[in-house]
């Protein structure tokens, strides 16, 4: 589970020659111009938003349109100096870390503003105020690997410090804010069984799962036995899970790789205090196929792209191996 990361770096490119300057980053980087909102909602950790702007601008307020680039911003100052486009300031926005937190968001401003002396604020307003050398804490409840735009950024601390001193308090910090906000952490296990005893593919599915959705941490892992009958024993692999989610869901989701159609590929129980979540504990449905049908359509819903793409790759090999 990522509770931590950085947004994009924003740069100000200021310039007597705005459509030329214009015309050479997208012709360099490969990309075009969009809307501001767009570039920001679509962008990801380490890239940079780029906005080209009249040389005598001095505000740091987003104008309509700007460029996304999937680099860092080093590489491109350095290209906007080596290739001599006609610049002639930058100016660099603070530094956008962004803090996953799952309920209490106004809390978690204000524990985050009293511990590192910060003012809260929306985001536009932190980017607006902020400058080169600050620190921009962003709380948001969406999960931290995927795209987070900034109406899902629910508030945002801005600190006049530098954001390596604070990304080092704050990467150390981050699990005791996080259990002062949520102090009813829940750790389950789950034991997964296979009867063809193709573990390693199964074992890669689940855990794409349980980090792609960031249902928690993983605390644990290893093998162990499972007795289904007595003078039974059969081989599991188990892994502690602490999460925030409800137990019931994070079984419920995992229903969804049990099965592909009606075929079973592998086992996985999911345990509270030792004791198991049924299936029948999940919801009004018929039969164990139609809860994985369900299961699998929520999956797909929330499950990135190129892991979904891996998860079915995995699972047309299996389906084409399995005995059952």
């Amino acid at each position: 589970m990522k509770v931590l990361r950085f947004g994009p770096s924003i740069i100000f490119l200021r310039t007597p020659k705005g459509e030329a300057v214009k015309a050479a980053i997208s012709q360099v980087f490969g990309v075009e111009e969009m809307p501001t909102d767009e570039a920001i909602r679509n962008s990801n950790e380490f890239e940079t938003i780029v906005f080209v702007t009249d040389e005598w601008e001095k505000e740091t307020i987003p104008p309509e349109t700007a460029f996304l680039l999937s680099c860092h911003a080093p590489v491109v100052l350095s290209t906007v100096v080596n290739r001599k486009l006609p610049v002639e300031k930058v100016h660099v926005e603070g530094t956008l870390i962004l803090m996953r937190v799952p309920d209490r968001v106004q809390e978690g401003l204000e524990l985050l503003a009293k511990k590192y002396g910060g003012e809260i604020m929306d985001i536009r307003t932190a980017f607006d105020e902020g400058e080169a050398g600050d620190t921009i804490i962003g709380v948001t409840r969406r999960k931290l690997n995927s795209p987070i735009g900034p109406e899902e950024i629910e508030g945002a601390v801005l600190i006049h410090r530098d954001f390596l001193n604070v990304y080092r308090e704050l990467s150390i910090d981050a699990p005791i804010l996080l259990l002062r906000l949520m102090p009813e952490w829940k750790e389950i296990t789950i034991k997964i069984y296979d009867t063809d005893k193709r573990y390693e593919e199964n074992i890669e599915r689940l855990m794409m799962v349980i980090e792609d959705l960031d249902l928690g941490f993983v605390v644990g892992e290893g093998w162990d036995w499972d007795y289904p009958r007595p003078f039974m024993r059969v081989p599991v692999y188990k892994l502690k899970l602490l999460t925030w989610e409800d137990p019931v869901r994070v079984k419920f989701l995992l229903k969804g790789i049990e099965y592909v159609g009606y075929k079973r590929l592998c086992d996985i129980d999911v345990f509270v205090e030792g004791k198991k979540i049924h299936w029948t504990a999940l919801g009004k449905y018929d039969s164990k196929f139609e809860l994985a049908k369900k299961a699998r359509e929520e999956l797909e819903k929330n499950l990135s792209g190129d892991v979904l793409k891996r998860l079915r790759e995995l699972e047309e090999r299996l389906a084409a191996e399995s005995k059952e």
